[in-house]
Order: structure tokens, then C-alpha cells, then sequence
């Protein structure tokens, strides 16, 4: 979950003790403070920087990664059994979509909105990709990644052409993923909305998403048949080419 776990204290006489030193003498009470207090001086490493597998700034590697795995973009169409044959699909086939105005807009402004997240937040940018603990194809590139050492905070920054009367529940699906991917325990799920492209607002609107445990054993359930399906089709292909 991303938490700092307790320093355990050394059960054994630590090393550089002086010999015979008898339990609870003052000098083995020094040692053994001594290296707790070395314990707590390293800082933690946290668990989700041991599972970056790219990042965006190398585009090649980063989309080469995403391709082998299942992403919070490939997560948010998820929501039948249907649907994750129409997911296998489109991954095995590609998309034939590359951009549009409001998507170019969305990137145009993203780094504006991160700017605002950081600063009122303290949620920094982040352009990487990681995968989950317990699987290497569960992938998600969250657009924000906190450093606090307690409680791992994560963003994610949407742009839009209308009034949200509910967030979106695809949007809702990716939060729970990237939460789940990285152990986060909430997500700042943060939105700009614009007319004719002009944002319409000084601020952009934001609410934390808190962390739904249910929601996301249904999407890592999807996300397993969606791998099996891929799987399928996969072997399918290469039984027909030989």
C-alpha cells in the first residue's frame, strides 16, 4: 500500500559491540540504539519505485510497454463480459485514431494543470509507467505521483467541453486501476473545463477518489480475460501463419 514499514530492531549483538558485553549493559544498550537510530536515518525506498517499467519521455519504449500489458486506458472500457472481447480487439488490431483538437488541447494544458496540482497539492508530475505487485501486465502511467511517505497520493488530470454532473465512469475505472497498480490509497482527480478551447474557470475543479477495493477486484478480474483472450487470439495467429 505504499506505507513505510516499522524498523525492526536487530535481535543479534550488533556488530562492533564489545565482546562479553552483558544483556542490558550500557554499551549494548549504545550499540543497539545506535543502529535503530541508522535504521530510521535511511530513508524507505517506496515499493512502487521498484516496479517502473518505462517512461513516456522514451515514446518508443514507453508505447513498446503499454502494447505488452493492460493500461488504465485499456481498464476504462471495461464493463461487460462483451466489452472485453471489443477491448482484445482493438489491442490486437490497433487504432486507427491519432488525435484530434481536444486531444491536443488536453495535452496543451495538462502540464499547466500539473503545475497547479503540485502547487496546491504537493503531487508531482510524473510521466512513468509501472506495473502492479503481483503482475508485470497490469500497467498504469499515472499523471501525478505524491511523495509523502505515509499515504500514497496520485493524480490524474482530465480537460473537457461539458459540465460534469457525475464524474465519468470510465474515468472512475482508470483512478481505481492506477490505485491498485501503484498501492495508492486516493487519487486527485482533477478537471479543466473549457469553451471553444478557452478554459472557463481561473482554477481548475478537483475531488479526491478514495481507494474502492471492490471496484477493483471487478477490473483486475476483466483485465485477467482480457489477457486470456489476447492470449487466445495470439496463438490463434500463429497456428494460422505456420
Amino acid at each position: 500500500m505504499g506505507r513505510v514499514t516499522d524498523t525492526l530492531l536487530p535481535l543479534f549483538e550488533p556488530a562492533g559491540s564489545p565482546a562479553g558485553s552483558p544483556a542490558g549493559s550500557p554499551a549494548k544498550a549504545s550499540a543497539v540504539a545506535a543502529a535503530a537510530a541508522s535504521a530510521l536515518r535511511t530513508p524507505a525506498i517506496a515499493p512502487h519505485l521498484l516496479r517502473i517499467v518505462a517512461d513516456s519521455t522514451d515514446w518508443a519504449a514507453w508505447m513498446r510497454a503499454r502494447n505488452q500489458g493492460i493500461t488504465a486506458t485499456d481498464v476504462a472500457k471495461l464493463a461487460t463480459p462483451k466489452s472485453v472481447q471489443n477491448a482484445a480487439n482493438d489491442k490486437m488490431n490497433g487504432s486507427n485514431f491519432g488525435g484530434n483538437t481536444y486531444t491536443d488541447h488536453g495535452r496543451a494544458r495538462e502540464p499547466v494543470i500539473a503545475a497547479w496540482v503540485l502547487e496546491n497539492y504537493g503531487i508531482e508530475p510524473s510521466t512513468t509507467l509501472f506495473h502492479a505487485a503481483d503482475h508485470r501486465r497490469h500497467l498504469a502511467t499515472p499523471d501525478g505521483v505524491g511523495t509523502d511517505a505515509r499515504t500514497l497520493e496520485l493524480s490524474e488530470i482530465k480537460t473537457t467541453n461539458k459540465a460534469w454532473r457525475s464524474i465519468p465512469r470510465s474515468y472512475m475505472r482508470q483512478v481505481w486501476w492506477q490505485q491498485y497498480v501503484l498501492g495508492a490509497d486516493r487519487t486527485l482527480l482533477v478537471w479543466e473545463q473549457h469553451r471553444d478551447f478557452v478554459p472557463i474557470r481561473s482554477e481548475p475543479e478537483c475531488r479526491w477518489i478514495e481507494r474502492d477495493e471492490d471496484q477493483i477486484a471487478i477490473l483486475v478480474g476483466y483485465a485477467n480475460q482480457l489477457i486470456d483472450v489476447l492470449n487466445a487470439m495470439a496463438t490463434r495467429a500463429q497456428q494460422a501463419r505456420a
